[in-house]
């Protein structure tokens, strides 16, 4: 594998120093920062804006310097594979931050990757809290109320300020020396879902952004689909895919499920709104989204039996959907590593499309969600990151 470098980045700087990097590795993170930079925009149009993310934030306007999405993968084992690429990452990374000394530094998300970088910069006297002139803001905090509380401690020490999407959040950081602010949920932000419910819509099949993920999980989900066929002969199903190198892999699955392939479609996510009768979906930012269209669902996941042996010792919350999560029960229902079998999930998916029982508990579902989150923001994202622009140091 080629070591990575700076040259590695081609846009240039026009010799000023810039305002903003923001680092998002991860789909979801690069669709959230999007949105936040948007509204940069919108509030100063005149700031320059950088980023190692993904083609949400280029479309946004910020010069998209390195595509750090197409890395993104779950789980110690994955990651353990990938931890060369992953170190050169951080060292370009943090070379560029020497070179153009950014006046903040906004990191989304993507704790594995992003505490390391916070840790990196502080370590390296590029930070505000390190004894240098860079900001480091971050949005969308690690969930340490479900792992690795110990966490907080560290971050305290290299950031500067934190931008929370669940308003609880806030009390986990009561004890420790660090500025934090509720910046509102971005799936309540408009245009944010293109998902809706319609009792004869399609069978949303979500297995993910991240290809690893897409392998074991998609087949998972065909079979499922096509258990279903002789109960609902009519039934579509749409699969939403981020980005062409998941469409790829997708495709690439579904050749050998021949059958199936008049009742299956491939969707942008950047397509229109998608009307949907029930969800079968993996874990992650759209099993809320479908929560909160009120689509009722079911949540599958596996990953390497190693890092799920792990998991199970580390996590502290009894459910991996966030929905569940909120609503502390299981609004829906979770099939995990050997529970993930065809059967139970045609069965499970079956009452979803039947059940009116199902239905309606999923519309109240969606109204109890939007009231958790729907409350009032101590600023507004992109009025939160602009504030690292006017505050003395």
């Amino acid at each position: 594998m080629r070591a990575l470098r700076l040259r590695d980045f081609p846009l240039a700087l026009d010799g000023s120093r810039p305002d903003f990097l923001i680092i998002a590795g991860e789909a979801s993170g690069d669709e959230h920062a999007a949105r936040m930079v948007e509204g940069l925009f919108c509030e100063n149009p005149q700031v320059s804006v950088y980023a190692f993310g993904g083609k949400n934030l280029q479309a946004a306007g910020a010069h998209l310097l390195y595509d750090l999405t197409q890395h993104a993968v779950i789980g110690l084992c994955e990651v353990l594979r990938n931890l060369g690429l992953f170190r050169q990452l951080l060292a370009a990374v943090i070379d560029w931050v020497a070179i153009h000394r950014p006046r903040t530094v906004c990191l989304v998300d993507y704790p594995g990757f992003n505490l390391r970088l916070a840790k990196r910069l502080f370590q390296r006297g590029l930070s505000r809290k390190g004894g240098g002139e860079v900001a480091l803001y971050y949005y969308i905090s690690p969930q340490i109320w479900a792992w690795k509380a110990k966490r907080r401690f560290g971050m305290a020490r290299w950031l500067d300020h934190l931008g929370l999407i669940f308003p609880f959040e806030k009390d986990f950081f009561a004890d420790i020396p660090l500025r934090v602010s509720f910046v509102g949920h971005p799936l309540l932000c408009a245009k944010a879902s293109f998902l809706s419910y319609a009792p004869q819509g399609v069978l949303l099949l979500l297995p993910g952004s991240r290809v690893a993920t897409v392998r074991r999980l998609f087949p998972l989900m065909l079979e499922t689909f096509r258990r279903l066929q002789p109960q609902f002969p009519h039934l579509l199903a749409a699969v939403p895919y981020a980005d062409e190198g998941v469409l790829e892999e997708l495709r690439g699955i579904f050749a050998g499920y021949e059958d199936l392939r008049s009742y299956l479609r491939f969707v942008s996510v950047s397509g229109p709104d998608l009307p949907c009768a029930a969800s079968l979906m993996v874990s992650g930012t759209m099993s809320l989204s479908c929560a909160l269209a009120g689509i009722p669902g079911v949540i599958t996941h596996k990953i390497h039996p190693l890092s799920y042996f792990l998991a199970r010792h580390w996590v502290k919350i009894p459910y991996i959907g966030m929905a569940n999560i909120l609503l502390k029960r299981k609004s829906l229902p979770e099939y995990i590593q050997s529970e993930a079998e065809p059967s139970a999930l045609c069965e499970e998916v079956s009452q979803c499309l039947r059940d009116p029982r199902r239905i309606e508990q999923a519309q109240q579902d969606a109204e109890a969600l939007r009231a958790i989150l729907g409350a009032q923001p101590d600023l507004k994202v992109a009025e939160w990151l602009l504030t690292s622009l006017e505050e003395k140091f």
